[in-house]
């Protein structure tokens, strides 16, 4: 039986008093497509943060099999904050110059980029087809560009995992489904994705596996599972329970 790459046992987030995460358990295994939904405020992105290594917690958390306090692998995770969290559109960097950030994080001192790393860098722009745009500044481009160049500074140094927090926000119909395709494409190849996202509508028709927070644990499973709960029936409605499940046509 293969061991879990994460597991989340009793975990608890308290932050300035408030509760913001409860009792939180779970294991995510290498190859899953988890899609982390809930209400605004609900904890998803401190959820995150936390498997990151970035809050205080309680409870245990392993990542690969180490406990998370002796962790040093970060570089198998890629992470794409939310867009919010991204550089100012006063930083003066060009798209080649942001994505080789997400190499230059994992090198020890003094962090120069050998001509390997810059060849990966224009490999992980074109297999996302942005490498026409190396040179151009990130503030000249489209939501949808810069999103891919974010997308490209996660996957440049191949991590095992990836990791979206509202990816598509602020990216129009046509532009979000493109996305989604690329990020279906890289979980077809075996990454592991983790997707925080607020539209429960479409999660259903990329997902294998749902998880619902609330700073509780809502649910946790596939949506076989999801579209048969009673309990989900209760909490949704069954109209949005089957909406969300994508089980029916």
């Amino acid at each position: 039986m293969s061991i879990p790459i994460i597991t989340a046992t009793n975990i608890s987030v308290e932050l300035g008093h408030n509760i913001i995460l409860s009792d939180i358990s779970f294991d995510i295994y290498q190859g899953e497509f988890i899609g982390i939904a809930g209400p605004n405020g609900a904890g998803k992105s401190t959820l995150i943060r936390t498997l990151l290594n970035l809050n205080p917690y309680t409870g245990t958390i392993t990542l690969w099999n180490q406990p998370i306090q002796h962790f040093k692998n970060w570089n198998y995770i890629g992470y794409v904050p939310q867009s919010s969290t991204h550089y100012s559109l006063q930083f003066p960097a060009t798209v080649e110059e942001i994505v080789s950030l997400g190499l230059i994080s994992t090198l020890n001192w003094p962090r120069i980029l050998s001509n390997t790393h810059i060849q990966q860098v224009q490999e992980t722009l074109a297999s996302l087809e942005i490498d026409h745009l190396a040179k151009m500044s990130i503030h000249d481009l489209s939501g949808g560009q810069r999103q891919r160049v974010w997308l490209a500074k996660a996957l440049v140094s191949q991590p095992k995992m990836l990791i979206l927090d509202e990816p598509t926000n602020a990216l129009d119909l046509d532009v979000r489904g493109t996305f989604y395709r690329i990020i279906t494409d890289l979980h077809q190849k075996g990454l592991t994705i983790l997707l925080i996202t607020h539209d429960m509508n479409d999660i259903g028709t990329y997902a294998e596996k749902l998880m619902i927070i609330d700073q509780k644990l809502v649910f946790w499973g596939n949506f076989n599972t999801f579209c048969e709960s009673n309990q989900m029936s209760n909490y949704f409605g069954k109209n949005s329970q089957h909406l969300i499940c994508h089980q029916h046509e």
